[in-house]
This record gives structure tokens, sequence and C-alpha cells, in this order.
């Protein structure tokens, strides 16, 4: 009896150290997935705020202040400082708060131009003070009390400083500059926590990028600085999309876009909504260049983040809208397709917001699907209607989502390729090819074909269930 029970006892530890391993993964993916989700968002909403502080009175300054404001948002800090580096030489170059480490004039104030004048002169070489020896070693600081700590002892208001905490702004090796972060607003009179240090660091990335555009800026004429900004954006955007094949089940979904200027109006995402559903969307902005990429940006970052809540197709239509109608002009929308995949099975729902009709070639036919749905952001949540269709997909069967740059594309005459050529290309290209891949290089072939010239962006997605 005695054997038994400890035999009993080996197997029930044995089971307690298996699912206590289980939930720690599973909590691990969760987070991994969050943080996803998040960095997408924080890289939209430095676009927009990049784009917006290049429009506002202070132009360059304009940029790296708001990138400043949105660091100290996110971090809780009382005030925030971005120093570039200039021929060994540290100087501020976007700041927002009550600064407290400049020497010279005491707290900067955001308000004050003459404290961000003297500030702005007051450079620091690298590798001297705190701000310096974080651009020499190349590593972040969290500092407790800076008000104990020596390196702060030459401040006016040393005696009043909190926490401060510092990270280098690199790429590949190199410093670009260092952000420094003061007072945790999150816990007054309390260090930063090492999350708030950890996101910091996170951050840096995205301010590298802002401090590099306005360099831009800065260094080039008008026309060349235009054409290296767009560049930068398009490399930029591209290397923010999925991954242009995955598959779930037996579904393999395939997606390709090619912009007609510097910068991409469309977009298309694959979301993993969980083990067994996957959320397909292809998007179009109004418009063309600069203006619709940021849309689509936008749309994108809302769109992930309702996806991690993902109740019901017809409802993330409406919180997608909804977010882009309280967040964008009037005259500013975009149009969304989106498939569902479930392969438990073998289903897909379809829902649309104004966008083109999914294409479906099933048994040597094609059918067309168009339910009802307003393009996204140019209805209140009130007004907005959109319906979705759920499809059994037989094997064999291929669906098609596009972009009206290629039903819209023109040939010399000015004609259209239209959404029947569109369609027929496709069916042809289901006959004998037999991988997404191949249909999308197909279809796309043969509209290249027909258009003298691209002058809309272009978006096509093929699901096909082998």
């Amino acid at each position: 009896m005695t054997v038994a029970v400890a035999i009993l006892s080996v197997f029930l530890v044995i089971a307690l150290i298996a699912a206590a391993s289980f939930y720690r993964k599973a909590h691990e993916l969760r987070m991994d997935l969050t943080g996803a989700v998040m960095s997408r968002t924080e890289i939209s909403n430095f676009l927009s705020r990049f784009s917006a502080g290049i429009n506002c009175e202070d132009g360059l300054d304009g940029a790296l202040h708001s990138s400043a404001r949105y660091v100290g948002e996110q971090i809780e800090a009382g005030s925030v400082a971005i120093y570039g580096i200039n021929d060994g030489r540290l100087i501020a170059l976007g700041v927002c708060g009550e600064y407290p480490l400049c020497a010279a004039a005491g707290k900067f104030s955001s308000s004050d131009q003459k404290s961000l004048e003297e500030l702005r002169r007051e450079t620091v070489n690298v590798g001297e003070g705190f701000i310096g020896s974080i651009a020499k070693s190349r590593h972040g600081e969290l500092v407790p009390l800076a008000s104990i700590d020596e390196r702060f002892a030459s401040y006016p208001d040393k005696d009043d400083l909190g926490s401060i905490m510092a990270v280098p702004m690199s790429k590949e090796g190199i410093v670009y500059g260092v952000i420094c972060a003061v007072d945790n607003r999150m816990l007054p009179g309390k260090p930063f926590s090492n999350a708030q240090y950890n996101r910091l660091k996170a951050l840096s990335a995205q301010v590298l990028m802002v401090q590099q555009l306005v360099q831009v800026y800065g260094e080039i004429s008008r026309r060349e600085r235009i054409d290296q900004e767009l560049a930068f954006v398009r490399q930029f955007q591209n290397s923010l999309l999925p991954p242009g094949e995955v598959t779930i089940g037996d579904f393999s979904v395939c997606a390709r876009t090619t912009s007609a200027k510097e910068v991409n109006g469309d977009f298309f995402d694959m979301v993993k909504i969980d083990e067994n559903r996957l959320l397909v969307m292809v998007g179009d902005a109004c418009g063309k260049g600069m203006p619709a990429c940021i849309l689509a940006s936008m749309t994108r970052s809302f769109a992930r983040a309702m996806a991690a809540e993902f109740t019901t197709l017809t409802k993330f239509l409406r919180d997608v809208n909804a977010n882009l109608n309280r967040d964008s002009d009037a005259d500013r929308f975009i149009t969304m397709g989106c498939c569902l995949i479930d392969k438990r099975g073998g289903l897909v729902e379809f829902g649309r917001a104004g966008h083109t009709d999914m294409i479906m070639h099933v048994h040597d036919h094609l059918r067309r699907f168009s339910p009802l749905g307003t393009a996204l952001g140019m209805l209140s949540d009130e007004d907005a209607e959109f319906d979705t269709i759920c499809l059994a997909v037989d094997h064999g069967s291929s669906i098609m989502l596009f972009s009206d740059g290629l039903s819209e594309a023109l040939n010399h005459d000015r004609e259209e390729f239209g959404t029947e050529r569109l369609a027929n290309a496709f069916h042809v290209a289901c006959d004998h090819r037999d991988t997404p891949n191949a249909i999308i290089d197909e279809v796309m072939a043969a509209v290249h074909e027909f258009e003298y010239e691209q002058n809309d962006d272009q978006t096509m997605i093929v699901i096909h269930r082998p």
C-alpha cells in the first residue's frame, strides 16, 4: 500500500510540472501575439505623428517634438528629450515636458523657445556625463534616484531629480543618438519600472526612423528630399507586409501587391485569430500617394487591433469603421474585403466594405459574391451596415480577392480591363495552375499585357483548397 501511494505521488508531481510548463508556454504565446499587434500599431502611429509634425508650424522640429511627446505618453514619463549625434557631440533635437537636464537654463519648458535654444547650445561630448556615457557605451541605463548620483551634480535642479532612464538609438552597431526620460508619471516619486525601461528601448527604433527622415529632409534638395522620403517609406511599408504565402489546415493563401507610385494605398494582411481560423484582408484607400499610404497604414493598425479581440466578422467591420470614422477626415475612406477561413469545416466567411466582389472558381465554374457593405470611414456606426456570406469550400476550389487597380487597368485606347476579363483570366489560370502563387502570376501577367501603364495600386489574394 505504501509503495502504491508513493508511485501515485510521483505521477501527481509529474502531472503538476507538465501542467505548469503548458500554462507558461501558452502565456508566452499570448504575450508574443499581443506584442506583435502593439508593435505594428506603434509603427503606424509614428508615421502619422511624423506627418502631422512636419505639417505643423515648427516644421522639422515639430516631427521630433511630436515624437518626444509620443514616447512620453507611451512610457508615462514627465519629460523626454531626443538627442542626435553630430561630429562626436550630442544635441537636443526634440523635447517635451519640463526637462531638467539643462545646466545653463534649468528646467526646459516645451512652451519656452528661449530655453529650447539654451538646451540646444548645450551640446554634450560623446563619453561625457550621463547622456554622453550612454552614447559611448551603447547600453541603456535606469537610474532609480538621480539626485544622489554624482553624474547629475552640475544641473541646477539636481536636488529635485527623480528617476531617469536613457537608451541609445542604434542601428547595425552604430549609435545615432540617445533618448532620455525623466520622472515616472505612473508612480510619482518612484523609480521607473523595468517594463517602462524595456518599452523605451522598444520605441527607440521608431524614434530613430523619424530622426533619419528629418535628416533626409534637411540635407538634400526639395525634389531629392521627396524622392528619398518616399523611397524610405515604401521600403518601410513593404517591410511591414506579412509573408506572401500562408497555410492553415489544407488551405493555402497567397498575396501580391504592386504600387503605381512610390508608396502604396493598397494593403493586405493575414491575421491568425486562433488555431483554427485565419482572417485574410485586402484594402484600397481612396486616392494615391502619401495620403492614401497613411490611410491604409492607419486602417491596417486598427484592423490588427480589432482582430486581437475578434468575435464576429460583422462586428469586426463595424469596429474598424467606427475607429476610422472618428479619426479620419470626412472625405477620406477605404474599401476592404475580408475572408475568415475556418479549417475545421472547410468554411470561408466573406464580408466587404465597399470593396470589389469575391470571385470563386469551383467545379469549373465561376461564382461572384457581393454582400452589402459601405466603405470604411464614410458613415457613422449607426448608419453603416455590413452583411457577410458563409460558404463551404470544396476541395479543388480557389477564391480571388482583388483591388480595383486590376479591373480598372487601362489600355492605349483608355479601355478598362474590366471585372469580366479579370474573372476569365482567373478561370483560365485555375484550370491549369495548381498553386495560388502560380494563379496570381498568370492573372497579373494578363493584366500587364493589356495595360499600357500601371495607373493604380494593384493587389490580389488567392485562397486555394487543393
